[in-house]
């Protein structure tokens, strides 16, 4: 049966209304959380306070705290380094599929290292890790980003210092099934270690839509009862604060994370984060990037992300992202080819294919596509 478009159009027209209605809402709310913004914003003691005792009466509760930088603050790019070693791991995977003839998955992690200030040609890395039988898609991901921080890690330990360390992503580990305790564990670990090594290390968040720093305002104007469950600022994010607050290279305060998982992170791993822009005049593109707490606490590590992050994003001209982090995708991108390669010679390794299935596995090798879906 053909679509019938006059009733299609008569609700879009009803739709169309619908949304007209909800950016006035936002609008207004936008508006109330800038003004709450300003208002608070060298109150961090009584933000603090607020938010604590919000947490204590919702264990789900996700929001930023202040630390000691103004909320409405912005920070101007600072002068870049001289020199630096700055290393970015990406990964990815090909998740187990019971509609194969064998059951594996892949972790493939990619890395790029250059040294700012020498012009040498970046270095390249690439490890990959099979693993036989069914694997859940949460523990792959868990795996993928252990071992971009491992190798991350692994890398800076040989770099000269100063050394920055990149990953795409929020810098904390997410999962919810059993071996996440275990994976968390190993985490926590490698992000020890890459702390007594004396290097910086961050997770880029490109295009965020998160609402932590909305959230901590809804937590100060609410009364203690409500604080932390009502949400009168629904639909308004971080970025409709920042985009019009942070000029091009500038970023804004650094905030704590209150949340359940965000807490396993202690002391100088707690976890922390800013909003930057790494945009043009007229086209603000911001990006969130998660830090540990003993890149906050050294000023000089801080402003050395900051203006490799800037100089890096703008590499990429008007989609600006971190060229280095870009290479580091690319090394880690696993193809079609590469994909129909693995299958054949697991296939042969474990005796599943006839002879005449097998050869037809290599026969299907060729094929157009070039990148495997991940």
């Amino acid at each position: 049966m053909p679509v019938d478009f006059q009733s299609v159009n008569f609700q879009l027209k009803s739709l169309g209304e619908q949304a007209r209605s909800q950016q006035r809402q936002i609008d207004a709310a936008k508006q109330q959380a800038e003004d709450l913004l300003a208002h608070y914003a060298n109150q961090q003691a009584e933000l603090k306070r607020k938010a604590e005792i919000a947490a204590s009466q919702n264990a789900k509760l996700r929001c930023a705290l202040p630390t000691d930088e103004a909320l409405n603050a912005s920070f101007p790019i600072p002068a870049l380094p001289s020199q630096a070693s700055i290393i970015a791991a990406d990964g990815s995977q090909i998740y187990a599929s019971r509609h194969e003839a064998v059951e594996y998955s892949l972790v493939n992690v990619g890395a790029v290292q250059f040294q700012l200030g020498n012009g040498d040609a970046p270095q390249r890395f690439t490890e990959s890790a099979l693993f036989y039988g069914y694997q859940s898609e949460a523990q792959v991901s868990q795996e993928r980003d252990l071992r971009e921080r491992q190798e991350l890690a692994r890398l800076a330990g040989d770099a000269p210092a100063p050394v920055i360390t990149l990953t795409d992503g929020p810098l904390e580990l997410w999962g919810g099934e059993s071996e996440y305790a275990k994976a968390l564990a190993k985490y926590l670990e490698t992000l020890a270690q890459t702390q007594q090594l004396g290097a910086t290390t961050a997770g880029y968040v490109d295009k965020p839509i998160e609402d932590f720093v909305v959230r901590l305002l809804e937590i100060a104007s609410l009364p203690p009862e409500e604080a932390g469950r009502e949400r009168p600022l629904r639909g308004v994010r971080d970025i409709f604060l920042f985009e019009d607050k942070l000029q091009p290279g500038e970023r804004s305060a650094v905030f704590g994370i209150q949340s359940y998982s965000a807490n396993k992170y202690e002391g100088e791993l707690a976890l922390h984060f800013f909003y930057l822009n790494v945009g043009r005049p007229g086209k603000p593109w911001l990006a969130r990037v998660e830090i540990p707490a003993w890149v906050v606490n050294d000023q000089t590590m801080l402003n050395n992300l900051h203006a490799v992050l800037v100089e890096q994003a703008t590499i990429m001209g008007v989609r600006p992202y971190p060229y280095i982090l870009h290479r580091a995708h690319e090394e880690a991108l696993v193809t079609f080819d590469e994909k129909r390669q693995i299958d054949a010679l697991l296939a042969r390794e474990l005796e599943v294919y006839s002879e005449g299935s097998y050869k037809q596995a290599l026969k299907d090798m060729s094929t157009e596509k070039t990148r495997y879906s991940l």
